[in-house]
């Protein structure tokens, strides 16, 4: 079963230019007062290819990075690349400079472009390697090129995402045109997007979830896109009700900030259907609010890996099913692994899920099962909650943060023996970040010192909202701290931050 409208289309690529024929003269992309019609927008399409191709010489395989807010150009841009057979290389702005000259080092793009807001970071950037730099806002505006022929086939590699690794360096997921295409599909048919929907959005589309989740699904069925190039609350709720918006993602952190807002009862909800949220675990205090006003808030679980929408809770059980994240998306499956009294490790499997990481180490096990290390629970209807994770990944306002970054930062202090990084409950966040510091004999804590170097060296959202100095962490037989052990202790302690 396909969403009403939705095109039938055998490449990922060939999406601007179908819903050109199909939607002609309907408004596709919208930000800051300028819209772009389906037939607008895949001329541009065909420009920023051009554009590319003959202006950078891009071919199939390369690489090109972009590093700024959201923009219409982005969009546009990873579309152009995909006619191209080439490859998109979305940077985070809210990384530290050298975070990012570590990604560019790794999958060394071809090209490096920017917006305007970031382009003295991009420019600086572009001294540390070999690739070029230029604005994005160049080849928006192309207007004399030629259409190219499209070099795409399904299983062109299009996105390279980099996510935090177990090792505590990032890794790149590679995600071809096939991935994007079924990940599409299937969230445009769980959402029941249609040409009617006017989606909002405002989470950054560096990551897959503001890209994936409801973004390239909304455009997929017809539907209007209309663009923040940040999230910023109260710009949100006045977007929410100028353009009568039906569909939004948001995370927990944004979703308390539009509830708590002063404008928030002032303003008309009305046409919003639905608010999706990407984020395995949604405390009752962040949706509460929007289901007193009618809204149901629906849970999208997935990672960087898997899509990521796959597995989900529509409208219709958001309310009788809190706390869960839903069944399988179509084409998605799931299953238990390791199963200790209902609890086991979340597996996943389908055509939405990348293959390897860049440039060639397999992401997925011999039977192809993605291992998640997210701890789940299935519910005799099928549904799955998430109960925890195997992994220490922190998640804090919808950001994945690796502990092991920040404890190489700190143990490369001299005054630094031991330390222990670990994800406390907040109820704005989700979890904040908090380090336990073990000094060397003699040494004297200093916790500004520690912050300096931090702060230097990462990016702020992973920064520890509190250093603490503790004599000792507890160790198993082979010398891991039981970071568990350690947080129910100082939970029992009455700690807070």
């Amino acid at each position: 079963m396909k969403t009403d409208s939705a095109p039938v289309l055998t490449a990922f690529s060939q999406l601007p230019s179908m819903q050109a024929a199909r939607h002609g003269r309907a408004p596709a992309l919208c930000q800051d007062g300028h819209t772009l019609s389906y037939a607008q927008w895949a001329q541009q399409v065909q420009h920023m290819a051009a554009w590319l191709a003959q202006a950078w010489g891009v071919r199939a395989g390369d690489r090109v990075a972009y590093l700024g807010l959201n923009r219409i150009d982005q969009i546009t841009l990873l579309f152009a690349l995909a006619r191209l057979g080439a490859l998109l290389v979305p940077l985070n702005y809210r990384l530290a400079r050298p975070e990012c000259q570590a990604i560019l080092a790794d999958c060394k793009p071809h090209l490096l472009l920017h917006d305007a807001e970031w382009a003295d970071a991009a420019h600086t950037l572009g001294r540390q390697g070999p690739w070029r730099v230029a604005p994005l806002a160049q080849g928006a505006s192309a207007s004399h090129e030629p259409p190219l022929p499209d070099e795409a086939r399904p299983d062109s590699p299009l996105l390279l995402v980099y996510t935090s690794g177990t090792s505590g360096r990032p890794k790149g997921a590679l995600h071809t045109q096939a991935n994007l295409l079924a990940n599409m599909m299937a969230a445009a048919q769980v959402q029941a997007l249609s040409p009617q929907d006017r989606v909002l959005t405002v989470l950054p589309l560096f990551h897959v979830g503001g890209l994936c989740i409801q973004t390239l699904p909304a455009l997929y069925a017809g539907a209007q896109v209309h663009l923040l190039p940040r999230f910023d609350a109260q710009t949100c709720l006045a977007a929410l009700a100028r353009e009568r918006i039906t569909l939004t993602l948001q995370v927990p952190a944004t979703l308390k900030a539009l509830s708590e807002h002063a404008h928030w009862h002032s303003t008309d909800l009305s046409p919003l259907r639905a608010v999706w949220a990407g984020s395995s675990l949604l405390p009752d205090s962040v949706i509460q609010p929007f289901h007193a006003r009618g809204i149901p808030v629906c849970n999208v679980y997935g990672s960087t890996e898997t899509g990521p929408f796959s597995i989900a809770l529509p409208p219709a059980q958001a309310i009788s099913h809190l706390g869960s994240c839903g069944w399988p998306a179509p084409g998605v499956e799931v299953r238990l692994h390791q199963v200790v009294n209902g609890v086991g490790e979340l597996l996943l499997r389908g055509a939405a899920l990348v293959q390897r990481y860049w440039p060639d180490q397999a992401a997925l096990d011999d039977e192809g099962w993605f291992h998640s290390g997210d701890l789940g629970v299935q519910a005799a209807d099928g549904s799955y909650r998430i109960a925890g994770r195997a992994k220490d990944i922190i998640i804090s306002g919808g950001e994945n943060i690796d502990p092991s970054e920040l404890e190489n930062v700190l143990l490369a202090q001299p005054s630094v023996a031991e330390c222990a990084v670990l994800g406390w409950p907040d109820a704005r966040w989700g979890e904040a970040v908090l380090a336990l510091v073990v000094l060397q004999p003699g040494a004297r804590a200093d916790a500004a010192a520690l912050m300096a170097q931090v702060t230097s060296r990462l990016a702020r959202y992973k920064h520890p909202r509190r250093i603490v100095f503790v004599p000792g962490l507890p160790k198993t037989a082979l010398g891991k701290v039981q970071k568990h052990s350690l947080l129910a202790a100082l939970q029992n302690q009455g700690f807070s931050l």
